[in-house]
């Protein structure tokens, strides 16, 4: 998936305030923190439901606050909300669809210790353990 694609999962222009172009643009943007308009975005689009982006991005009290006093994520939150926008997109790529996706993220896995996947995706170790196991999905192997 390349950084173009990921900003269009994250509302794109219109929400992100900017273009992204290159990993070095979502770098930046990620860095000074993405808007909050991205995160309605992504729960609009049925990506995260508000209470797995409670659990997952930011809690709920820093996430209304920065959507009151219209300020950007933080650096950590942006980083957290670019890596699970990723994985799912991964998840939709390696399954073939979104629905399907979506039921997958949301299953108990037994590769995965019998871990949700999406679970997983609070951290930078768990989320590379659910897309090795998408590669390995990709591969013929069942996961």
């Amino acid at each position: 998936m390349t950084s173009a694609t990921l900003a269009e999962r994250l509302g794109g222009e219109k929400a992100l305030s900017t273009g992204i172009h290159s990993d070095l643009d979502l770098a930046d943007a990620v860095r000074s923190g993405i808007p909050y308009p991205a995160v309605e975005h992504v729960i609009e689009a049925g990506l995260l439901s508000a209470n797995e982006m409670y659990e997952l991005v930011g809690s709920r009290r820093s996430l209304t606050r920065k959507k009151t006093k219209k300020q950007p994520l933080s650096a950590v939150e942006s980083d957290r909300l670019a890596r699970v926008v990723r994985v799912i997109s991964r998840a939709e790529e390696a399954l073939g669809d979104a629905e399907a996706a979506y039921r997958w993220l949301r299953k108990p896995n037994r590769a995965l210790g019998g871990r949700r996947p999406l679970d997983l995706l609070a951290s930078d170790i768990g989320a590379r353990m659910v897309e090795q196991s998408l590669g390995r999905i990709e591969h013929g192997v069942y996961s």
